[in-house]
């Protein structure tokens, strides 16, 4: 049987027009900047240019973790990156993100900045700069490196993958959206394992594992993200749902999630943070 809509690649590839979907009027497949555009400069030693979404979140998850622990030179700005409107194009975030996407951190605490890309870097960075949440014993920074990996890894079967064809795509289509969604909960099974064997997912400790995985998985299964929940099951899996409750009940984490926010309750929204005050208008 003959699909009508199966579709026959050419020998090569070319790039005629945007290919429809949420995000159809910024996607090119080529890189670099594409205006001139300079970036604000806070007062604080950590630069941040970000945006709400799962990765973005990890970060200033961590920031907020650090502050709470006492370390001042975690002080940071937060500056918003609108990517619908293209803000990652402009010359100077390419200058310290060639990949054109957030987020992407500034440390002028040095004699030269030095830029951090990529969430998982900059989770890494800032673990190894302030010596937290990422334990020194080599079997369990191992295991943490392990589940921070394994997640850096994961995420774009989430986003690129399932929550493209499930919420972005112009119209439905059953194969992606079957092949992705099957790729999810593989990927929720295998902490809900982990998770029942132990309070997170490097062991006892809180660490940098869990501050990557909770923004992304913790969100799919509150129905923050894509508005999955109930067709993904979320209530199937016990000792995930467990694992990020006990990791919402932080304060830190409370705050985090609200930086550079855009969508959802205005209450929750802290769209630039440029000193802990900031908080204090929210309800948190």
């Amino acid at each position: 049987m003959v699909n009508a809509n199966e579709y026959t690649p050419p020998k090569i590839w070319t790039w005629e027009k945007p290919n429809g979907g949420k995000f159809a009027s910024i996607n090119q497949p080529t890189a670099g900047s594409r205006y001139e555009k300079e970036l604000p400069i806070g007062r604080h030693p950590l630069q941040l240019y970000s945006l709400g979404t799962p990765n973005g979140v990890k970060v200033t998850i961590m920031l907020e973790e650090l502050l709470a622990l006492g370390h001042s030179g975690a002080e940071y700005d937060a500056w918003l990156i609108t990517i619908v409107d293209g803000d990652q194009f402009g010359s100077d975030f390419v200058k310290i993100n060639p990949n054109s996407k957030i987020p992407a951190l500034l440390d002028r605490s040095t004699p030269t900045p030095i830029r951090v890309f990529e969430s998982g870097s900059i989770l890494l960075y800032l673990a190894e700069k302030f010596d937290a949440f990422l334990p020194k014993d080599l079997s369990t920074r191992t295991e943490t490196m392990n589940w921070l990996f394994w997640q850096m890894g994961s995420a774009p079967y989430i986003g690129g993958g399932f929550g493209h064809f499930y919420a972005y795509a112009p119209y439905k289509m059953e194969y992606p959206i079957d092949r992705f969604t099957m790729e999810v909960k593989r990927q929720l099974d295998v902490l809900d394992q982990r998770l029942a064997e132990n309070e997170y997912l490097a062991g006892s400790e809180y660490t940098i594992a869990d501050i990557a995985a909770f923004p992304w998985h913790g969100a799919l299964l509150k129905g923050w993200l894509y508005g999955a929940a109930e067709f993904l099951g979320a209530h199937e899996y016990l000792n995930v749902q467990r694992w990020v409750d006990t990791i919402l009940a932080r304060p830190a984490v409370k705050r985090g999630r609200m930086v550079n926010r855009t969508s959802g309750d205005p209450s929750e929204q802290l769209r630039e943070r440029h000193d802990a005050s900031d908080f204090d208008k929210k309800a948190l």
